[in-house]
């Protein structure tokens, strides 16, 4: 199967807060129907994905994301990411 035909979700992330002092970030993500708000400690790597409903299906990937882009995301800024599964 090539990736072109793999499922995909496109998850939309808004940062709501961040302060580099305290090492973390808050914000929205959303996918599909779901929604949750998210706190993200990166001095020690930890993130808090509320509510709990739906969360085994975003926690990961958005884990993912915020190690890869957390320098370059911004309060106020909207961001997006793709899943490779379908929610």
């Amino acid at each position: 199967m090539s990736s072109n035909n793999l499922p995909k979700t496109t998850a939309y992330v808004r940062i709501i807060q961040q302060s580099w002092q305290q090492g973390r970030m808050e914000g929205e993500v959303r996918a599909a129907e779901y929604q949750w708000r998210f706190q993200w400690h990166f001095r020690q790597g930890e993130l808090s994905v509320q509510p709990s409903l739906g969360r085994a299906l975003i926690y990961e990937p958005l884990g993912r994301f915020l190690e890869r882009s957390d320098y370059q995301l911004e309060p106020g800024g909207d961001y997006e990411f793709t899943l490779r599964s379908q929610i």
